[in-house]
């Protein structure tokens, strides 16, 4: 019995032998493997071999579930993907996509060559930007403003708490108020530049890890030779808007743009015997 699978990396045009060796030459992808491509017509994909142990259906049922296994494998599976875009555009499959074999992967290959081309040619000399919109809500109630109120409030500590969080509640709509005022113009000011554009869930809890609540997390497609012009607009998009905080990273290979095998059909190689 084969105690090995083909993780599968990306989906890119079949490139030269001589680009082959410059781009993989020294990469370790998951679990610390070497990186090669397999080719069918005019696509290949990036693919290392993976112990069936750790990738196996089964296995990856545990396995995603580990954190820090969940991060090492998405740090090496992005590693290959970021390699690759810097000498050609790809197409990145999602992480753990698996199969029995380089057969397998090629069958899929030829199956899907005529998708792949044509969505590889759509994507040529464009790449992905994360706009992410934050509203940094003050935690701590802002001052209370005194009135004729106030003099009581000193005497009566619940009034004066109730009347301390009813300031913070309104700091913080107004706060979100301003966010969403930041996402239109996100959107008004990538028009004529972003060829495409999705919207991801916000990030919350530990996937956040900067201050402020996260309102919008955006994916745009941008074409290359406009990617100054579009990162400026995006960092000023907040301009004169307390509170809010706009975040650009990139660029990245068109992760949101590039359409994933469906679920069944990316894991159908490592199902079959």
């Amino acid at each position: 019995m084969d105690e090995q699978l083909c993780y599968v990396y990306a989906v890119l045009g079949s490139p030269s032998a001589a680009l082959e060796r410059a781009a993989l030459a020294d990469v370790r992808g998951v679990a610390h493997a070497p990186v090669t491509l397999v080719h069918s017509g005019a696509v290949a994909a990036g693919v290392s071999a993976v112990p069936r142990d750790e990738f196996s259906e089964a296995a990856l049922k545990v396995n995603l579930e580990d954190l820090r296994w969940l991060e090492a494998t998405a740090r090496a599976h992005n590693l290959v993907i970021e390699t690759l875009t810097e000498h050609t555009t790809v197409l990145p499959l999602r992480l753990a996509t698996v199969y029995v074999d380089e057969h397998r992967v090629r069958e899929m290959l030829r199956e899907h060559e005529s998708d792949f081309t044509a969505l590889l040619d759509r994507l040529t000399d464009h790449m992905e930007w994360g706009v992410k919109v934050y509203a940094e809500v003050p935690r701590q109630p802002p001052p209370v403003p005194s009135d004729a109120s106030g003099p009581a409030d000193e005497t009566d500590p619940g009034r004066a708490y109730l009347r301390s969080r009813r300031h913070q509640r309104q700091a913080r709509e107004d706060v979100w108020r301003l966010a969403e005022e930041a996402v239109q113009r996100t959107e008004y000011q990538a028009r004529g530049l972003a060829v495409q554009h999705t919207r991801h869930r916000p990030q919350q809890g530990g996937l956040a890890q900067v201050p402020g609540e996260n309102v919008a997390n955006d994916a745009y497609l941008v074409p290359r030779r406009l990617a100054d012009e579009f990162r400026s607009r995006m960092l000023h998009a907040a301009d004169g808007l307390p509170g809010v905080r706009v975040e650009v990273t990139g660029p990245w290979a068109p992760y949101s743009f590039a359409v994933p095998l469906a679920t069944d059909e990316r894991q159908k190689g490592a199902r079959q015997r």
